[in-house]
């Protein structure tokens, strides 16, 4: 084995404290290669350094103690894949922070009332239990602040998807108290969680994809695999992110997303409103609203068997929303309408445009 290092030298070559190696002994992290029996005083062997840097650099990474347990413990190629997998969810959550942050400049610097005096909503929603399931357990509602799509699961997911989006619908007000918008979509959020708690089991859960009309901006507020997208001048863009574990694994670049569409855990969840804390922060966001954008929210019954070119074809084709809805679930139906599918279209428009819906 060679000759062996006092924790004072090893701690030097491997630019870990002693205080450090200490914890790392009694975590099992890192053992002494020898202690001595009557001094307790620990001894390291030349070898272990490199495992001892890796320690080092994966805590300079901010991993936790128990996930870098698990890292050493395996061999180059799969640690390496562990901690590109550890990092990609850091990314994830700084991107979730990095869009909070932009939410709260966006909220404190107001949009000037010339440019958002004219514009209004027009909107319409809908949900189908499709051709497979027994029962329904989507929630979808469009009114004249709060548009909002809940896909509930396990056996109490209909009242959780329900309760979410009641929670929401306090929002549904004529007018917004100035400068609070952040503070109510909190409380609403978090009182939609909570009235979740108070319906699930362990089992039990919803997503939730909402968006909260503030007359120039759309707050949008998601958790799980519902979806919101948005076209503009005849594009269509994704504004929300699945917390799915296939779209982890593409985000990973484990998978493809052509690989992802028949990967037989795609609908399994990795957050949603359900019982358990650590899995039930949404994601938030704002969007500025433009004349002539309109808005999808809908339930992974849409998404997961009508593609993205024919969501763009009837949203582009069809003008009115009500029509656009039923449209939309058709499609869902005429491809086998496996799931539940839940669609609520909004489009924002110059005042004198909009109709009372």
């Amino acid at each position: 084995m060679g000759t062996m290092l006092t924790i004072g030298a090893f701690a030097k070559a491997s630019r870990l404290s002693p205080k450090a190696l200490r914890l790392y002994d009694e975590l099992d992290l890192l053992r002494p290669a020898r202690v001595d029996p009557d001094t307790g005083y620990r001894y390291y062997a030349p070898e272990q350094l490199e495992r001892a840097r890796l320690v080092a650099w994966l805590r300079r990474l901010g991993m936790p103690l128990a996930r870098i347990r698990t890292v050493c413990a395996l061999p180059p190629g799969p640690a390496a894949r562990e901690i590109r997998a550890y990092w990609a969810g850091v990314e994830a959550e700084t991107a979730t922070r990095r869009d909070l942050a932009a939410f709260l400049v966006d909220h404190l610097i107001p949009t000037p009332e010339e440019d958002t005096a004219m514009l209004e909503l027009r909107y319409a929603a809908l949900s189908d239990t499709g051709l497979v399931r027994p029962a329904n357990q989507d929630t979808a509602y469009a009114g004249t602040r709060v548009l909002a799509v809940a896909d509930g699961f396990g056996p109490a997911g209909a009242p959780a998807s329900t309760a979410a989006v009641e929670a929401l619908k306090t929002l549904d007000r004529e007018t917004l108290p100035a400068g609070s918008v952040l503070n109510l979509l909190e409380d609403a959020v978090q009182g939609a969680t909570n009235a979740v708690r108070n319906i699930a089991g362990g089992e039990d859960g919803t997503t939730l994809t909402a968006m909260l009309w503030t007359g120039s901006q759309l707050a949008l507020v998601h958790i799980g695999d519902s979806r919101a997208y948005l076209l503009r001048d005849g594009e269509l863009f994704r504004i929300t992110h699945d917390h799915t574990v296939v779209q982890s694994m593409i985000d990973e670049g484990r998978l493809t997303p052509e690989e992802a569409t028949t990967h037989p855990q795609r609908a399994l969840l990795i957050k949603a409103l359900t019982t358990d804390d650590t899995i039930s922060t949404p994601d938030l966001r704002l969007q500025d609203a433009h004349p002539g954008d309109r808005y999808l929210l809908c339930s992974d019954g849409l998404s997961s068997v009508v593609e993205d070119p024919a969501i763009q074809r009837i949203l582009t084709s069809v003008p009115a929303p009500e029509a656009a809805v039923r449209t939309l679930v058709a499609e869902a139906n005429q491809a086998g309408g496996p799931d539940n599918v839940s669609c609520v279209v909004a489009d924002v428009v110059g005042g004198g445009d909009a109709p009372t819906p």
